[in-house]
């Protein structure tokens, strides 16, 4: 028997009310600088807590968007829903991002200032 973890640089959550999800998995309807957000992601994640991380988009199968989002992830744990390991926690955005800008604030893990 093994033990399967996920170590996450970055937050990647479904559009906002995405068929078949819960809305914690999902990015917000609106996000504000500032405010707290709660996550939920199957399987045992991993996520650097001491610094700023990228929040983006996923469709899944690690089709990602650009970053959204930067965000300060507060908490994080793990338990079991139906038989399956789960991740859930909070977060808190510190700045917000547009898509569209080819600025790039992250490279790889770090922030660029």
């Amino acid at each position: 028997m093994s033990i399967t973890a996920e170590y996450c640089p970055e937050l990647c959550l479904r559009e906002f009310k995405s068929f078949n999800r819960e809305s914690e998995e999902c990015v917000p309807e609106r996000l504000e600088v500032n405010q707290s957000y709660p996550f939920l992601k199957k399987g045992q994640r991993h996520f650097w807590l001491n610094g700023e991380v990228a929040l983006r988009k996923t469709q899944g199968n690690e089709q990602l968007s650009r970053p959204i989002a930067s965000i300060i992830i507060l908490e994080s744990t793990h338990f079991i829903k139906n038989q399956e390991v789960w991740t859930r926690g909070i977060f808190k955005v510190t700045e917000i991002y547009n898509p569209d800008d080819p600025t790039i604030h992250f490279e790889t893990t770090d922030k660029i200032k």
